[in-house]
């Protein structure tokens, strides 16, 4: 039996797709702090997409028009 889980855990790929960005600048936004560090799982490192839509979220308020 598999249960959904409520906040998915991305791989680099697939926050990568999400932003719209390639691998490296997903991990040149965690250097600078634009995105949050992966959860590390052994070797797998992983984001909660609801820190991803967060970070997104933060980045708009940030913005000046």
């Amino acid at each position: 039996m598999h249960s959904q889980i409520a906040d998915p855990l991305l791989r680099a790929q697939e926050v990568a797709d999400l932003l719209k960005v390639s691998i490296p600048t997903i991990y040149r936004r965690m250097a600078d702090g634009s995105l949050p560090k992966p959860v590390k799982l052994g070797a797998v490192a992983r984001w909660p997409q609801s820190e991803i839509i967060a970070a997104v979220k933060a980045a708009g308020e940030r913005r000046t028009v």
